[in-house]
C-alpha cells in the first residue's frame, strides 16, 4: 500500500520499530518515555504527564489512551469550495470528504462520519499491513526466491541429464545405422561377385566360340585352296562339315535395385525418444503460515478420497463414438431453461429468460423458487453449496444460504454483473460485467474481495462486448461466450488471451458454455436470421482445451429446440436446456 501523503509518511516514522529508541514525552521540558497519547490534543505523554493532563480542569475530559491505541491526526486540508474550513467529515452517501459548510449546503440529510476516526482506523490498518509485510510476506517471499534458485539448479541438472541421454541415444542409433548399412553393403558386394562370375563365364563361352569361328575360317580357306579333285575335302565333305555352329545363347544379367526406405522425422523421434512434460498438477510451493492469519481448513479424508476417485475416473474417461440420450426431465416453474447450475446432493438450479429461478432435484421435483430480474448465465453454486446470483438493476451479487435467507454478498458499484461462475478448484468467483459499452471479467476470492480484472488484449483492444456465460476449465482457463461479439474468448488464469473460437462456417451465436473433467469446452450456438433464432442451425460444439474444434456433439437433427444452457454433472453426463421448453435432456458422450 503506497503512502503518497507526506504528512502520513512522517507519522509512519513515529512508529516504534525494533532497534529504534523509544519515543519521548511531548510535554515541554519532560524527557521521560512516551506511554500514552491524548487523542484530543494529539500529544504524546508519559505516565506522570498523563495524570496531570487528566487532573487539569481544561483537559480532564480529554480521551487519553495507550500510545498504540491512539487516533492518528488527520492531515489538515482546506475545502476547495470553502477555503476557510477544514475537511473533517465523510459523506457516506456520496463517498466524498466534506467540511461543515458543505454539510449545511449539500449534505444535510446524508449519513456523515468523523473523517479523523476513519483516517485513524485506516491508518492503523495500514500499519498492521506494513508489519505483516515485514514480518511475514517479505521473509516468506525471500524464502520462496531461494527455493526458486534451488529449482534453477535442479532444472539445470535435470536438463543436462536429458541432453546427455539424447546424445547417447543418438550415438547408439548412429552405430545401429552404420551396422545396418555395413550389412547391406556386404550383401551388395556378394551380389556383385556373383554377377561378375556369371559374366566371366559368358565371356569365356564367347571367347571359345570366336576361336572356333577363326579355326573354321582357316579350314574353309584350306578347302578352297586345294588343287586336287579326288581328295578334295570340299567335294568329299559331309553336309554337316560345312555348317556353322549357332552363336551360343546367353542371358543378360539383371542388376539389383536399391529401394530407399520410407521414413519421417516422427519415425526417428520414436526411435530416439521424446521429451515431454508430465501431465501432473504442479506442486504448490511450501509457504509457511502466518500466525495471525486465519488458516484454511485441511481437507478431510473423505475429500482426499473423492479427489483420488475423480483422478481415477479422469484417467479412465474418453470420448464415446456416439452421443446417447440418457433421459429427460422438466423443470417446473420456468418457461424455458436459459441457465443451469448444479449444486450438491443432486440438486439443480435452473432459470428462464423471465427471471424465474427454480431449485429442483434431478427428477424435476421443485424444491424452491424465487423471482429475480436477470437472465442467461447469472447464477452459480459455490464450493460451500450456497447459490449466488446477480442483480443487474441494483448492481449486486446476492447469496442464498441453505436456510433460504438471501443476503447481499458483493457490490459491483457502477458495473452491471451479467454472468457468474464459482470455481470448483479454489472457490474464486468469476463475474462478467458491463458498463455502457465496456465489458470485463472480474475475479473475487471466496470472501467476495476483488483480486483481478480482465478486460484487454495485449494490444489494448477490448476482449469482450457482452460476456453472457462464463466458466472455468481444469487448467484454470477462463472461458466466456460472447454472442454479441460472436465468439468464445478464452484467457489463462493470469488474464492473458489464449485463443478465440468463432464457430464453423455459418454465423456463430454462442450461449451456454461448460467444461468437463477432460478439459473439453462445450458451447451451444444458434443461428440468427432476420432477428430470429433458426432451430435447424442449433448445435453444441466440442473443443479441446487448446481451442481445437473436435466435432458437433449435438445438432438440431435430433429434434431438440434451441440449445441454450449446458452443464456436466458428477457422473459426466451432459445436461442440455432449451429455449422454447422447460425440458432438460441428459446425454452420455464420455465412456
Amino acid at each position: 500500500m503506497a503512502l503518497s501523503n507526506p504528512e502520513v509518511s512522517d507519522s509512519v516514522q513515529e512508529e516504534p520499530i525494533i532497534g529504534q529508541d523509544y519515543l519521548m514525552c511531548g510535554t515541554e521540558g519532560c524527557e521521560k518515555n512516551c506511554l500514552f497519547y491524548c487523542n484530543h490534543c494529539h500529544l504524546r505523554v508519559c505516565k506522570q504527564c498523563k495524570d496531570e493532563h487528566q487532573k487539569s480542569l481544561e483537559t480532564q475530559n480529554h480521551e487519553v489512551v495507550p500510545y498504540t491505541q491512539r487516533k492518528r491526526q488527520l492531515p489538515v486540508e482546506k475545502c476547495k469550495d470553502h477555503p476557510t474550513k477544514d475537511i473533517d467529515m465523510l459523506c457516506e452517501d456520496c463517498q466524498v470528504p466534506v467540511c461543515s459548510k458543505c454539510v449545511i449546503q449539500d449534505h444535510q440529510k446524508h449519513t456523515l462520519n468523523d473523517l479523523e476516526t476513519i483516517y485513524s482506523e485506516k491508518f492503523t490498518l495500514c500499519l498492521d499491513e506494513i508489519y505483516k509485510i515485514h514480518q511475514y510476506f517479505l521473509p516468506t517471499s525471500h524464502d520462496i526466491q531461494e527455493d526458486i534458485k534451488d529449482n534453477f539448479k535442479e532444472i539445470r541438472v535435470t536438463i543436462d541429464k536429458i541432453r546427455t541421454s539424447i546424445k547417447a541415444k543418438a550415438e547408439s542409433l548412429k552405430r545401429l545405422v552404420d551396422t545396418v548399412a555395413s550389412d547391406e553393403i556386404e550383401q551388395v558386394n556378394k551380389m556383385e561377385e556373383s554377377l561378375k562370375e556369371k559374366l566371366k563365364s559368358q565371356d569365356k563361352t564367347y571367347q571359345d566360340y570366336i576361336s572356333y569361328l577363326e579355326d573354321l575360317v582357316r579350314e574353309f580357306h584350306g578347302y578352297l585352296s586345294s588343287t586336287k579333285v579326288q581328295s578334295n575335302p570340299l567335294i568329299l565333305s559331309q553336309p554337316d562339315q560345312l555348317k556353322i555352329k549357332p552363336i551360343p545363347k546367353t542371358t543378360k544379367p539383371v542388376p539389383p535395385v536399391f529401394t530407399a526406405g520410407q521414413y519421417r522425422k516422427e519415425d526417428v523421434t520414436k526411435l530416439l525418444g521424446r521429451v515431454t512434460v508430465p501431465d501432473t498438477k504442479p506442486e504448490n510451493r511450501n509457504i509457511k503460515p502466518m500466525e495471525t492469519a486465519s488458516t484454511e481448513l485441511k481437507p478431510t479424508e473423505q475429500q482426499r478420497k473423492q479427489d483420488r476417485e475423480k483422478s481415477n475416473v479422469k484417467q479412465a474417461l474418453s470420448l464415446s463414438s456416439s452421443v446417447t440420450k440418457v433421459r429427460e426431465y422438466t423443470v417446473p416453474g420456468v418457461n424455458n431453461v436459459c441457465h443451469i447450475s448444479l449444486g450438491k446432493l443432486g440438486r439443480l438450479w435452473a432459470s428462464d429468460d423471465g427471471g424465474s429461478l427454480v431449485q429442483t432435484d434431478l427428477l424435476g421435483n421443485q424444491l424452491q423458487k424465487i423471482q429475480t430480474s436477470d437472465e442467461y448465465g447469472y447464477h452459480t453454486v459455490t464450493q460451500e453449496g450456497d447459490l449466488i446470483f446477480t442483480d443487474r438493476k441494483n448492481k449486486v451479487i446476492n447469496k442464498i444460504k441453505p436456510d433460504n435467507t438471501i443476503t447481499k454478498f458483493i457490490k459491483t458499484r457502477d458495473w452491471e454483473p451479467v454472468s457468474l461462475h464459482s470455481s470448483h478448484f479454489n472457490g474464486d468467483i468469476l463475474v462478467g460485467k458491463i458498463k455502457g459499452r465496456e465489458a470485463k471479467v472480474t475475479r473475487y476470492n471466496k470472501a467476495g474481495e476483488e483480486i483481478q480484472n480482465i478486460q484487454w488484449y495485449n494490444n489494448g483492444q477490448e476482449l469482450y462486448i457482452h460476456p453472457h456465460y462464463i466458466t472455468e476449465n481444469i487448467n484454470g482457463d477462463i472461458c466466456t461466450s460472447d454472442n454479441q461479439k460472436h465468439v468464445v474468448v478464452v484467457v489463462n488464469k493470469s488474464g492473458q488471451h489464449r485463443f478465440s473460437y468463432t464457430g464453423q462456417g455459418s454465423e456463430f451465436y454462442p450461449y451456454g458454455i461448460c467444461t468437463d473433467l477432460l478439459g473439453h469446452i462445450l458451447v451451444c450456438s444458434n443461428y440468427l436470421l432476420d432477428g430470429f433464432l433458426v432451430s435447424c442451425d442449433s448445435t453444441v460444439h466440442l473443443l479441446d482445451q487448446h481451442g481445437q474444434f473436435l466435432f458437433l456433439i449435438l445438432t438440431a437433427r435430433l429434434r431438440v429446440g434451441f440449445y441454450r444452457s449446458l452443464c456436466v454433472d458428477d457422473e459426466n453426463n451432459l445436461h442440455v436446456g432449451q429455449n422454447i421448453t422447460n425440458t432438460v435432456t441428459v446425454y452420455k458422450y464420455l465412456q
